[in-house]
């Protein structure tokens, strides 16, 4: 299946016709949201939110619980009625329309399957609701078999969900999703009641779903390293508010405040700024990732304690070594700072000695990022 066809241009002969006569071909609409607000209990959970999701984009809304993510995406699909504010898919306003007029399609955290249905039958539930176009039985078992064909799960179309592992309940209800051919997907916390491994398995099929039809997605996800391995952008989140629009790249490496800084990814976070490579007190703060700093372990005894100063930064010693798998987390006390480090290869002891730099840096006021600062 190529980018904009349906799931029903496969369909043979009379029921192609049928089928090309009664549902449309999928258009790449885009999401423009301005002035989203929402109040519930007399507090501001939404304020003032603008966002734009380009046509075929895959977006992430990111950000600790409460801070308005699924409320966000609930107001887009329509199951909650924004206080102020316009949704526009593609080129249409769709605030004022209820969830099942709007050209969207939605994945629930908890699948929200039929138990009594098998997978073909809960996949095409949402086609036998339609009211107009009305489908036939022919075109409706077209539809299912293509959309179950995309999510590889044509052999489990006879099986109820208790009798299919918890990916493939995931994989079914997002079947049923597509098969209503949207405009715009959405999926609030897709992978969160699956494990790790799977998490990472079903993360890349939806990607790459995604990508083969060119469909406009926002997901809701709490989970850093989803959003960063998915997304095209992602908008980090915070209070009602987004904190940046970015890149998973740029998020990372030019965050624009402290709380994205500190929200994705680790970092040493200090008060005060650096000079000649030491922390010294003062206004502002500064962030350090792990990464920028490195241990060198003292393996002379102190015999050249003064050029391994010169060159490899302050003294230090290891006082936790943490595994993470390919590589390692330090936690070192150095003379002016406690700092984390992340490295690879041989690791040192608990106790051991040597000299800790700190390579690269990033200086916040106020709570947002002021300069990009690299050791000389």
């Amino acid at each position: 299946m190529t980018t904009n066809q349906t799931l029903s241009s496969s369909a043979p002969g009379a029921v192609a016709a049928e089928a090309a006569a009664s549902t449309p071909t999928r258009r790449s609409g885009g999401l423009d949201v301005r002035g989203l607000h929402k109040v519930l209990g007399g507090r501001t959970i939404i304020d003032s939110l603008d966002m734009t999701v380009q046509p075929g984009e895959l977006v992430s809304l990111l950000g600790p619980s409460g801070c308005g993510k699924t409320t966000t995406l609930r107001m887009i699909a329509g199951f909650l009625a924004p206080d102020a504010g316009s949704i526009k898919v593609g080129d249409r306003e769709v605030v004022h329309l209820g969830p099942e007029q709007r050209p969207s399609a939605m994945v629930f955290q908890n699948y929200a399957l039929w138990p009594h249905m098998t997978v073909a039958k809960n996949v095409g539930f949402p086609l036998k609701l339609r009211k107009a176009p009305k489908l036939s039985k022919s075109v409706i078992a077209e539809r299912v078999e293509a959309a179950l064909a995309l999510v590889n799960l044509v052999h489990h179309k006879d099986s109820r969900p208790a009798r299919i592992s918890g990916g493939e309940q995931q994989r079914t209800a997002l079947a049923r999703a597509l098969v209503q051919e949207p405009e715009l997907l959405l999926l609030d916390e897709p992978l969160s009641n699956l494990d790790a491994k799977l998490r990472v398995k079903v993360r890349e099929d939806i990607r790459e779903i995604q990508q083969r039809l060119g469909i406009t997605t926002l997901i809701v996800t709490h989970d850093q390293e989803e959003a960063m391995s998915m997304s095209d952008r992602i908008a980090v989140m915070n209070q009602g508010r987004i904190e940046q629009f970015s890149t998973p790249s740029e998020l990372y490496s030019a965050p624009a405040t402290e709380f994205v800084a500190t929200f994705i990814g680790s970092l040493n976070r200090l008060e005060g700024r650096v000079e000649d490579g030491r922390v010294v007190g003062g206004e502002g703060v500064v962030g350090i990732r792990p990464e920028d700093v490195v241990f060198v372990e003292d393996t002379d005894g102190g015999v050249n304690g003064a050029r391994h100063s010169a060159v490899d930064g302050l003294a230090a010693t290891v006082e936790r070594v943490v595994p993470r798998g390919h590589f390692a987390e330090l936690y070192l006390r150095r003379e002016d700072a406690e700092l984390r480090a992340f490295v690879t290869g041989a690791l040192p002891s608990v106790g051991a000695r040597g000299y800790a730099r700190i390579e690269k840096w990033l200086d916040f006021a106020d709570g947002k990022l002021v300069r990009q600062e690299v050791a000389q």
